[in-house]
């Protein structure tokens, strides 16, 4: 029997909409023995103190970013509150060839690229309830400085614009119910009329 094809499901949100909450939840033990994968980024963004080189991203210097751009080793890559982020290319296409889920915790900036370059990818946007609730999570994190949380909020304001871009929306007003309603989106993708057997339809027409 043929193996179906691996899924890609983008997840994006403006900061502090909370597609990184959402991209832990997903990943429960039992999926991950399904081959539900995260997919890791790098950044020239400087490490936090609760995090860990490897596991919340790669963390590389400008130079280091710059000469893995040179030799193509990113899906995507772009500037996002004055650092660059990537994602790497090739686990991408292994999950797609092995079959599986890779879930992607991305700007709209990058989801946009790789649902260029992989045309099957879900592409689904995480939004807050309100602009307040989103300033409150970002305060509530504690990770920035005053200038930064500054730059995150206007940022995400125009990111907020840009929901249009995405097949789905999600609004994340109580964390449990966000995680179901993306859940069922990415296990009920293949039903879409777009991914449908074509030549198995014909067939039934005939």
């Amino acid at each position: 029997m043929k193996k179906e094809p691996g899924k890609i499901a983008i997840i994006s949100s403006p900061s502090g909409g909370g597609k990184t909450t959402i991209c832990k939840k997903l990943l429960t033990p039992t999926r991950k023995k399904q081959s539900w994968q995260f997919s890791l980024s790098y950044t020239t963004r400087k490490k936090r103190a609760s995090e860990k080189n490897g596991r919340e991203y790669f963390f590389v210097s400008d130079d280091e970013f710059k000469n893995l751009v040179k030799k193509n080793f990113f899906a995507e890559h772009c500037l996002v509150h004055r650092y660059r982020y990537g994602t790497p290319r090739k686990p991408l296409e292994k999950v797609i060839k092995s079959g599986g889920v890779m879930i992607l915790d991305v700007d709209y900036q990058g989801a946009l690229k790789i649902k260029k370059a992989f045309p099957h990818a879900i592409t689904i946007f995480i939004l807050p309830p309100s602009i307040s609730d989103l300033k409150k999570r970002l305060i509530r994190r504690g990770t920035e400085t005053k200038e930064q949380l500054k730059i995150r909020f206007e940022n995400a304001k125009k990111e907020i614009r840009q929901y249009s871009k995405f097949e789905y929306l999600v609004i994340n007003k109580q964390l449990d119910k966000a995680v179901k309603e993306v859940l069922c989106i990415i296990n009920s993708y293949h039903c879409r009329i777009e991914n449908a057997n074509k030549e198995q339809i014909r067939k039934l027409l005939v």
